[in-house]
């Protein structure tokens, strides 16, 4: 089945693809957060789509609008109804708005390694000072860089999630999604590793190489703003042969 509204310009086509109601559920979840995170729930509709409903009636509207807006991020058409969320297929204007996203991600906060090495460091240098064990530091300043980030998370939600449709101009919307998504992930990846790298350095590993502006740009090395921002956080001591990495 496939219907088109005008004014948005969606799609129902059958029931749901593979790894929907999961990749629904974990969005939801994680919009809704530990209170009602548990109290989520989700399950197919008779003619395609996907219904969400919520134990906890309290701020019910507010989750659902929150809920509506991360789904309407991935690329879907949702309603919302006064007991239940509705998601009714993917959306071209959704799509269209997820691709914006995701280049504007890619030139912008992604962009910007030096923002990521500052973070790190601050994250790492507070968390050192309140006796945090440095075994777990880099995971843990990692973990918290990804949530900054925001794109991590959002990924990981749709992982295993089956993408299809009928029609050839959402199959190539689709297409590019996934494109810019490879692109993002890699880009995500490269900024934990640097998380990473600075955190070990902070606990006393070794020091990680400058940050550098992104191949594509041409532009060359930039200032070792990470070198600096390590070198005032990390006391100065000497580091034995044996312990050096």
């Amino acid at each position: 089945m496939t219907m088109d509204t005008q004014d948005s310009s969606w799609f129902l086509e059958g029931p749901a693809s593979r790894g929907q109601e999961q990749a629904v559920q974990r969005i939801c979840a994680r919009v809704a957060g530990p209170v009602a995170g548990p109290g989520v729930h989700v399950a197919g509709l008779p003619l395609g789509g996907v219904q969400v409903w919520l134990d906890s009636p309290r701020h019910r509207w507010r989750f659902h609008h929150r809920m509506a807006r991360e789904l309407r991020l991935a690329g879907w058409h949702t309603e919302t109804s006064p007991d239940r969320l509705l998601l009714l297929g993917w959306s071209a204007v959704c799509l269209s708005h997820r691709v914006r996203m995701l280049s504007a991600a890619l030139t912008g906060r992604l962009a910007d390694f030096d923002k990521t090495a500052f973070m790190a460091v601050m994250i790492a240098t507070r968390l050192r000072h309140e006796g945090f064990p440095g075994g777990e530091l880099p995971a843990e300043v990692e973990a918290r860089c990804g949530d900054a980030l925001r794109w991590p998370a959002r990924l990981a939600d749709l992982d295993g999630l089956e993408r299809r449709s009928s029609l050839e101009p959402l199959r190539l919307r689709l297409a590019q999604v996934a494109g810019l998504e490879a692109k993002v992930s890699r880009r995500c990846g490269e900024h934990l590793t640097l998380a990473a790298k600075v955190a070990r350095t902070v606990a006393g590993g070794a020091v990680p190489a400058p940050a550098r502006a992104p191949a594509a740009r041409g532009s060359g090395p930039r200032a070792g703003l990470t070198e600096r921002m390590v070198c005032v956080s990390v006391p100065n001591r000497v580091t034995s042969a044996g312990t050096a990495r």
